[in-house]
């Protein structure tokens, strides 16, 4: 039987395992991260026999960034992959409006809409709530779960992940004044999505203090998996969950990868403009890719595709003998391939292709993205995590 849990501070010394769910930055491809979620929502429905069972109710710590942030924010408050995917099917449109002439030089869409969404389905709700007064604060939301949001802070030069862990240096005290769990929800969501030349930044006041964000995929965590363990389990961050197989699982959840290789590249080519659109992108897509290692590297990984040519992709089955050194936690790497080969490999290659599920931002190809994400969602079994529970092995 599942535990529900009502607030996320019952699950900070909570007694047992815990499990902790990542979900990468990229765009309007968090639609293929909602399929991908959907499939372990529906699995873990049929396995504990619940049909209202929300990942909140598995899952003790979610984190995000950028896109990401949007959907660990709605599964810290427990909503449905239902209701998460309406939001975006609905936003597609909305939240991309163009921004008006004069201010296309420094971002393309405006903030309007995509502030207006988050506001309606956050609320006043802040970072940490509930265990915060509410004298003066309506249409509160309790969040369920613990919660990171990864953004980046201009003024300080560095990446900033906030997260409701009470114990944390930043969340202690009653006063507002230096105490983070008090900042909006809905902001800080819109600060992990600000994303640079697409998006205005976002001004948050933190304590006295005002400081311009931006988009937390251009720090190294725009996968947040292996910061999440860390900030689970090292003794600086104050939560300590215990580490090994059977104590800690981490699911991380991608948008899909797709290597911008050009073998036919001559140095000639790259110029300074090209430098400057590619860059960008390939310091992003390696920070991806870094932390998918590490977690394979500490963990003991049981599902996840190919890093590259020469680790492979360092999956351990359940099948195969024990690790020669005891791993951190029980890890799996859910991240679709929108290559042309990757594509094929789902049954729907040359229906689409890797031009329409690329984009970052737009509306036009979200019947494309969703059938990527439930092709892929497919490969995704329970058993997948059965050194972490052999009782999920069984169904």
């Amino acid at each position: 039987m599942l535990k529900k849990y009502k607030s996320y501070l019952e699950r900070v010394d909570s007694p047992g395992p815990k499990r902790l769910l990542s979900i990468d930055g990229g765009g309007i491809r968090g639609l293929i991260s909602i399929e991908i979620l959907a499939r372990l929502q529906g699995l873990l429905r049929e396995a504990y026999g619940d049909e209202d069972l929300r990942l909140a109710d598995f899952f003790d710590y979610v984190g995000g960034t950028s896109t990401g942030a949007i959907i660990a924010a709605g599964v810290a408050l427990g909503m449905t992959i239902e209701e998460i995917r309406t939001l975006y099917e609905l936003g597609a449109h909305v939240m991309l409006k163009p921004a008006p002439f004069l201010s296309q030089w420094r971002y393309r869409y405006r903030a309007n809409g995509l502030t207006e969404a988050l506001k309606e389905h956050l609320g006043d709700t802040r970072i940490g709530d509930p265990g915060l007064p509410q004298t003066g604060v309506s249409n509160v939301h309790d969040l369920k779960t613990l919660l990171l949001l990864n953004m980046y802070n201009c003024n300080t030069d560095s990446p900033w992940p906030i997260s409701n862990n009470p114990k944390a240096k930043f969340n202690r005290g009653s006063q507002i004044e230096g105490n983070n769990l008090f900042l909006p929800l809905w902001q800080l969501v819109r600060a992990s999505t600000a994303a640079p030349t697409y998006f205005p930044p976002e001004r948050v006041n933190v304590g006295s203090e005002q400081f311009v964000f931006v988009d937390g995929a251009v720090t190294p965590y725009n996968n947040p998996a292996f910061l999440l363990y860390v900030m689970a389990t090292l003794d600086e961050f104050h939560l300590q969950w215990e580490r090994g197989e059977d104590k800690l699982l981490l699911v991380s959840v991608g948008t899909g990868s797709i290597p911008n290789a050009k073998k036919e590249l001559r140095a000639s080519q790259m110029t300074l403009l090209y430098s400057a659109r590619q860059v960008p992108g390939a310091l992003i897509y390696s920070a991806t890719v870094e932390a998918d290692k590490l977690c394979r590297v500490f963990g003991r990984c049981l599902f996840g595709g190919p890093i590259d040519s020469e680790i492979g992709d360092l999956v351990e089955p359940l099948s195969a003998p024990a690790p020669s050194r005891a791993k951190d936690f029980t890890y799996v790497r859910y991240d679709a391939n929108l290559t042309e080969t990757g594509l094929k490999e789902l049954g729907l290659y040359p229906g689409i292709v890797p031009e329409q599920v690329l984009p970052l931002i737009s509306g036009k190809n979200v019947r494309q993205l969703q059938d990527v994400g439930r092709a892929y969602a497919r490969k995704i079994e329970l058993a997948q995590l059965g050194a972490f529970d052999p009782s999920l092995a069984l169904t």
